[in-house]
C-alpha cells in the first residue's frame, strides 16, 4: 500500500479483492467514472478510500454517494 492513506490504488485492490492488477484498474475506472457524474474531480489510477469502502462494504458513515 501506497504511503497516503486517503486514496485506495489498484496494488492496494487487488491485493485486498485476490484479482489481477488490471482488473483493479478496470474497477478503478467504474468507480472514477461514478464520482465524474456526481460532480467530483477524479485521479486516473485512484479512488478515494472513503468511497471503495462505501461502494463494496456498504459503509454509509464514510461517505455519501449518488444511488
Amino acid at each position: 500500500m501506497k504511503d497516503n492513506n486517503y486514496m485506495m490504488y489498484a496494488e492496494d485492490i487487488s491485493k485486498e479483492l485476490g484479482i489481477s492488477k488490471g482488473y483493479a484498474y478496470k474497477i478503478i475506472k467504474e468507480l472514477n467514472q461514478e464520482l465524474k457524474e456526481a460532480g467530483f474531480i477524479v485521479i486516473s489510477g485512484r479512488v478515494p478510500r472513503a468511497f471503495w469502502e462505501t461502494k463494496f462494504y456498504n459503509n454509509r458513515t464514510q461517505i455519501e454517494t449518488v444511488s
